[in-house]
């Protein structure tokens, strides 16, 4: 080697970083960004099944809950109403309403008794599936567990109902009954087979029937109407004459009752007055008795008082008295002859006297 010349310097080969890591960051990354503006492209447009599965964020609306499947596979696992996260593709998520809602069934034909076809229009249903139950309901009939239990269960109600009654029945005599029938057959299935769906009532429209036999059940109604008015002025004119019967014989008890108690005053007063003529009788009685007895009283008083007076001596006193009072001046042989003989009078009574004194 010459002192001039330099040793020559050999470059080492560049280090180069690994290679693994970077690439699956960027494969992730790329296929994120498939997959987000695969899910704006194709989301917007897409099914809702398809657009529940493509989804990472979802809302789940209010009187709902959310429901999951991984792999198809259902999980027992619901969520509240509001935002919510799952995998994409990999999970896919329906709502399922668990408060009252109403499945309207339209145009539903069946033969009567009688064979005459006629078809309900609409009948709706108002049902409600309990939180509770989800899980085991849609695990047994699926999302659409109402098609099974409610649309095409009123199907098979409906025609049963017809194929035992008649048209009269159906259409005129048992149609309030309907209601009632169908939601009690409806409610006894889903009790035995799915306890989850709850029936809160069944509306049925009136069905529709051909239009002759329509126009007949209108004669007939028209006849049963005038029949019904007959009947309901016979009703009214009966009611009339007994609310007449009625008022003429409160008339007649008021006369009755009022008789009786004029009566009743008239014998009160006949009483009155004759308690009064008793009472004025027994004063008079006691009034005469009283007198009487005075009169007697004074009478034997004035006996026992002239039995004192017939006296020689009182005789002899009344006999002067009387001829002094005489202006009669009598001239004969015989005046002194009564004077002696009024004086005999006297000795006599005087004996007498005596004599029931000694006897005494």
């Amino acid at each position: 080697m010459d002192g001039g010349t330099q040793p020559l310097l050999r470059r080492r080969p560049p280090v180069e970083p690994p290679q693994g890591n970077g690439d699956f960051t960027a494969i992730l990354t790329v296929l994120f960004g498939f997959i987000v503006i695969v899910s704006m492209v194709l989301i917007p447009s897409s099914s809702p099944t398809l657009k529940n599965s493509l989804t990472i964020l979802h809302q789940v609306p209010e009187g709902h809950v959310g429901v999951y499947w991984m792999g198809g596979a259902l999980q027992k696992t619901t969520t509240t109403p509001g935002f919510h996260l799952k995998l994409p593709l990999i999970t896919h998520y329906e709502p399922v309403q668990v408060t009252l809602q109403t499945d309207t069934v339209r145009d539903i034909p069946c033969g009567t008794k009688g064979g005459v076809m006629i078809n309900f229009d609409r009948i709706e249903v108002v049902n409600r599936l309990k939180k509770e139950s989800v899980y085991d309901t849609l695990l047994n009939y699926g999302v659409e567990y109402d098609h099974t239990w409610i649309y095409d269960k009123i199907h098979h109600e409906i025609n049963q109902f017809c194929s035992v009654h008649s048209l009269q029945d159906v259409y005129i005599d048992m149609f309030d009954q309907i209601d009632e029938t169908m939601k009690d057959a409806l409610q006894a299935d889903c009790t035995r087979y799915a306890p989850g769906i709850e029936i809160i009532s069944v509306r049925v429209t009136k069905p529709s029937i051909p239009e002759s036999v329509r126009r007949n059940f209108e004669q007939m109604e028209d006849e049963r109407t005038k029949v019904l008015v007959s009947v309901e002025r016979q009703r009214v004119a009966e009611k009339e004459a007994e609310t007449q019967k009625k008022i003429a014989i409160t008339e007649a008890e008021k006369n009755a009752y009022v008789s009786k108690i004029v009566m009743e005053q008239k014998l009160m007063e006949k009483d009155s007055l004759r308690k009064q003529e008793e009472i004025s009788n027994a004063m008079y009685i006691a009034r005469e008795k009283s007198l009487a007895d005075a009169k007697y009283y004074q009478t034997m008083k004035e006996a026992e008082a002239n039995k004192l007076k017939l006296t020689p001596q009182f005789l002899e006193l009344k006999f002067i008295e009387a001829i002094s009072n005489n202006t009669k001046i009598f001239f004969g042989n015989k005046i002194p002859n009564m004077v002696m003989d009024q004086r005999l009078l006297g000795n006599f009574l005087q004996d007498l006297e005596g004599r029931r004194n000694l006897e005494a």
